[in-house]
């Protein structure tokens, strides 16, 4: 265990010594041309190996459409140069939101997410003269559902996270036929966003949000839960029902919690001795699956926002209501860095987009340069540091460098919003926006 400390390395020298100290494996190249390098993915052209992950903003209309704010924050994205940028998770049905004011995609939105799309491609067709790829997240959350109107969809009690939402012990859960019914709502989505115009769409497994869930329902029984066999049924279904609707042309991806950093038998991809430790036995065996099974991507993550968000997302401050970590940040980035590095070359065919970037600041394209130039992964992925500088990708590409200036700080201020069902923006960059739309 490590104190923590304020970030204040002024030198790349200074970040790796400290690296060193704490025994943390992040490689770093000054060579940034790899990031420059494009993608192919199934005859499509990713400009570069820059991502922008799914951030929610919490900013659409009380019936899912995009807002004013969602337009702005997404072009801002495409004009910021990053070559895939992968949409916040968009509820499925209106029951699947956790906020009132999430995305969804049904037959009445899809036009006004092909509007938010177009006008994120003409964006970036005007400002670089290439667009971005762009993927649509497909969400259902579970039993963090908290739109008017909804309940918590839970899959199996978990005594870790369902007291920190209200969830008593004797909650009831989906049985094994609404379980079911549930796959053909996500090919129905997909093949909404196909009609938009997207390049694909992504079936959100992480954070342990529905389909997370089913990953670690050691102690469910029936067909959905217990064997590996039973608690992979699900997502496995969905992706093989979601090929079959848009054919084999459209990207399928799916964005994966590779460890939940939660004590087994509540939790995916850990030891189970020793919840601080992964083990990614079971996690690639079923990306192996996935992939069979017709995944063409995965977008790599850990933890969760509710329980122990420093696990996927290493920060400088705790959100409201967190207990601090009780590891330094770097650790943290090195542990889900190794994650995607071991996933990435289990692999080495299957593309993957990495996360934990955005807390190496203005030091993280040159780790991002060295995990890509090594085959460590195939795509850097940053949430946090797109809303704060959603130009982030441009000035790496332009300048070879980000300014510190205008990096993200990892004040957690914007996964507090989030947990507050607020407008979700970085009130530390964006400040003149996001203070006002509160």
């Amino acid at each position: 265990m490590a104190v923590r400390e304020p970030f204040n390395f002024k030198s790349l020298e200074e970040l790796k010594m400290k690296a060193s100290l704490l025994g943390a494996e992040v490689h770093f190249s000054d060579d940034l041309s790899s990031l420059a390098q494009p993608l192919r993915l199934k005859g499509r052209n990713v400009p570069n190996r820059l991502a922008v992950l799914p951030m929610e903003g919490r900013d659409a209309t009380a019936d899912g459409k995009p807002t004013a704010l969602t337009f702005r924050r997404y072009e801002r994205y495409a004009r910021g140069g990053a070559g895939l940028i992968w949409l916040e998770a968009v509820a499925i049905h209106p029951m699947s939101k956790s906020t009132d004011r999430q995305l969804c995609l049904t037959s009445e939105n899809r036009g006004d997410l092909a509007r938010l799309l177009n006008a994120m491609r003409d964006a970036a067709t005007e400002e670089l003269g290439h667009a971005p790829l762009c993927i649509l997240q497909l969400h259902d959350a579970g039993r963090y559902r908290k739109a008017k109107g909804t309940k918590p969809a839970l899959v199996v009690s978990n005594p870790y996270l369902d007291p920190r939402v209200g969830i008593p012990p004797d909650a009831p859960l989906l049985s094994d036929g609404e379980i079911e019914a549930m796959e053909g709502l996500y090919a129905d989505a997909a093949s909404l966003a196909q009609e938009a115009g997207f390049d694909g769409v992504d079936v959100k497994s992480c954070h342990r949000y529905l389909v997370s869930d089913m990953l670690s329902a050691f102690l469910r029984k029936g067909p959905y839960g217990g064997s590996f066999e039973g608690r992979t049924r699900f997502l496995l279904n969905v992706v093989k029902k979601i090929r079959i609707a848009v054919g084999d042309d459209f990207l399928l991806a799916v964005r994966l919690n590779l460890y939940d950093g939660i004590p087994y038998p509540h939790g995916w991809g850990v030891d189970r001795e020793n919840p601080r430790i992964p083990d990614l036995t079971e996690p690639l065996e079923l990306v192996r699956r996935l992939k069979g099974a017709g995944v063409d991507l995965i977008c790599a993550s850990s933890g969760t926002p509710y329980y122990n968000p420093h696990v996927g997302r290493p920060y400088e401050r705790p959100p409201a209501g967190a207990l601090p970590p009780d590891e330094h940040p770097l650790e943290g980035v090195s542990r889900a860095l190794s994650l995607v590095e071991r996933l990435q070359t289990h692999l080495p065919d299957l593309p993957v987009v990495g996360f934990a970037y955005t807390w190496l600041r203005n030091y993280a394209p040159f780790a991002a340069a060295s995990n890509i130039s090594r085959g460590a992964v195939s795509l850097a992925g940053f949430g946090r540091m797109a809303f704060a500088y959603p130009d982030f990708a441009r000035d790496i590409l332009e300048k070879g460098h980000l300014d510190e200036k205008k990096v993200c700080i990892c004040c957690s201020l914007c996964s507090e919003a989030m947990a507050q069902g607020r407008n979700t923006g970085c009130f530390v960059r964006d400040k003149d926006v996001y203070i006002v739309h509160r």
